[in-house]
């Protein structure tokens, strides 16, 4: 197993740093199936009565509380190995990361196959959530790291490049698993049990593709013609680096930290909830009988806010690098203030149209934010540590992951039990998140440039004429 080592995935002279990308896209597309986690959501809730009553928890079944925690699991496990294994993925390289991230990803499968099967909820909590939530923060940062790495000049492209991948996972794992629980329901376990294990094998495949193609660049390697910029966008570009300890210490990684928190809080709810929420807001009730949202049409949803979650990961991530990371942060908390305070309106005028483009601009400043966080760090420690530190940070998606999901299910359960149709109930949550993104605009506002008693060392500016052979 040698091969996995660090020393032995450096790259040699001549070897395209074009191709680190698509490894990176192979692994980031296989977790980002996470993502798609709610299409299961309602077979997971019916798997003993097969009823619609299950929904609101029929004797023997999970209610969507229960099974939501399994995505929220997931992403807080994320979150922590990220925080935890940062300092090791940055020792051991990219492809042993991977690999790794591979085998905990999709042995998460196998585990909350036999969970389905036996109906223990915990067993697919420990499966989806734990283990494979661990195999998730591996394979999320170490690509991303590597790719910083490999495009100094460009670190906003590079990391969108990546994390694009891991917003558009759903894009595959939607219809992927609709499809195949629709092809084995009749396997006893409405046809969940079945998806999940051929999952975990394909993935697997995929997530093995990257693992072996990933390199790292040589000791000391530049790109052609590349010189550091100092003190570019107003001193928030540095040419300096900070270890991840000494990061941990500064306010700047805090007030980071907050403002990835209140990001990620006001959307990951949302997207763990996004089939249930569309499908209750606009059914028949509502649009007129046979005029509903469908179960399909919902998954549809879930896809298309897969595309903007996307697309807007490598559209905001590219534009900072024109724009600069804080003004970038500024559009989102303020635009996504604005929005949030209208989806009620939408709801309530049953105007479907603005509802979905509301939420796709949503989702895709959502999904902007995680692409352009890594830039960020980079900007403001340097790219010594950079994967470590994006690591530790990622402890403010756990955070999310757990709140955003909990305020979505929680308000919905009180409002429904309060008598508020099942169409309303989302309004209040509405509301708060518009606040938090209030909060998250006055938080970015007070980042600046790390003081100099927290520097390391300078970073390495390439001898005047060198050129690159890994261009």
């Amino acid at each position: 197993m040698g091969f996995l080592d660090r020393e032995h995935s450096v790259a040699g002279p001549g070897w395209s740093r074009w191709l680190v990308p698509p490894a990176a896209l192979a692994v980031h597309l296989s977790i980002g199936q996470i993502y798609a986690y709610s299409v299961f959501n309602k077979p997971l809730s019916r798997l003993i009565s097969g009823d619609v009553k299950a929904e609101t928890g029929a004797p023997g079944d999970w209610s969507l509380l229960q099974v939501g925690l399994i995505f929220s699991v997931a992403l807080f496990f994320l979150g922590a190995s990220s925080a935890l294994f940062g300092k090791w993925v940055e020792r051991e390289g990219p492809r042993k990361t991977m690999f790794t991230s591979a085998l905990l990803f999709c042995g998460g499968f196998l585990i909350a196959a036999l969970g389905v099967s036996q109906h223990q909820l915990w067993l697919v909590l420990l499966g989806n959530g734990v283990i494979g939530g661990i195999g998730l923060g591996l394979g999320y940062i170490s690509p991303v790291s590597t790719l910083i790495k490999w495009f100094p000049d460009r670190p906003g492209l590079a990391t969108g490049m990546a994390i694009m991948g891991f917003g558009g996972g759903a894009l595959i794992g939607s219809p992927l698993g609709t499809a195949l629980m629709a092809r084995f329901a009749g396997d006893g376990t409405l046809g969940v049990g079945s998806t999940f294990l051929i999952m975990g094998a394909v993935y697997f495949l995929f997530m093995l593709f990257g693992a072996l193609m990933v390199r790292v660049p040589a000791e000391g390697w530049v790109p052609a013609g590349f010189v550091p910029k100092v003190n570019a966008a107003g001193g928030m570009i540095s040419n300096h680096n900070v270890l991840v300890d000494q990061a941990f210490r500064t306010p700047q990684f805090w007030l980071l930290f907050a403002v990835l928190f209140l990001n990620v809080t006001a959307g990951i709810g949302v997207l763990g909830q996004a089939s249930v929420m569309i499908q209750e807001m606009f059914s028949d009730k509502v649009l007129g009988a046979g005029n509903g949202v469908t179960a399909a049409a919902a998954a549809g949803f879930v896809g298309l806010l897969s595309i903007f979650n996307m697309g807007g990961r490598f559209f905001w991530s590219t534009t900072s690098d024109r724009l600069g990371r804080k003004p970038t942060y500024m559009i989102f908390f303020a635009l996504g203030t604005v929005l949030y305070f209208l989806i009620p309106l939408f709801g309530t005028s049953a105007n479907l149209i603005l509802f979905v483009i509301g939420f796709c601009i949503i989702i895709s400043m959502y999904g902007g934010g995680f692409a352009t966080v890594p830039a960020y760090l980079r900007d403001l420690f340097g790219t010594a540590n950079v994967g470590a530190i994006h690591g530790r940070l990622l402890l403010a998606w756990s955070a999310a992951a757990i709140v955003g999901p909990s305020l979505v299910n929680g308000f919905r359960d009180s409002q429904i039990k309060a008598g508020i149709p099942a169409a309303q109930a989302y309004s209040t949550v509405m509301y708060i998140m518009a606040g938090l993104l209030v909060i998250g605009f006055v938080t970015n506002l007070l980042i600046r440039p790390v003081a100099s008693r927290y520097w390391a060392s300078p970073q390495p500016t390439p001898p005047a004429g060198q050129q690159a052979a890994n261009d």
